[in-house]
């Protein structure tokens, strides 16, 4: 049901964020983008446990924009076919 993974992906930053606290706003990022997303594969991402790896950036041609490949930790909560959940409904959609 829940699980603790690393997972990796790319992070792209504004110019304006470089300076001393870089690595702290691309964790900030990282953190606001991928908490409470849902992914097929692995299950809904319920919190960013530790930062494992920031790679070297990219720079793109022409935005001025750095992609940094970032893996890190992180609990899922991936139910499977057959368990029994327990939970409270706070709303239904058609």
């Amino acid at each position: 049901m829940f699980f603790h993974i690393v997972l990796e992906r790319n992070m792209q930053l504004h110019p304006r964020h470089f300076g001393r606290d870089l690595r702290d706003k691309l964790v900030t990022k990282l953190m606001k983008d991928v908490e409470g997303t849902c992914s097929g594969r692995h299950g809904f991402i319920v919190a960013i446990t530790g930062i494992e790896n920031v790679g070297k950036g990219l720079i793109r041609d022409g935005t001025g924009f750095v992609t940094f490949p970032v893996k890190y930790q992180c609990v899922v909560f991936r139910p499977f076919k057959g368990e029994i959940l327990e939970a409270v409904v706070t709303m239904v959609n058609k």
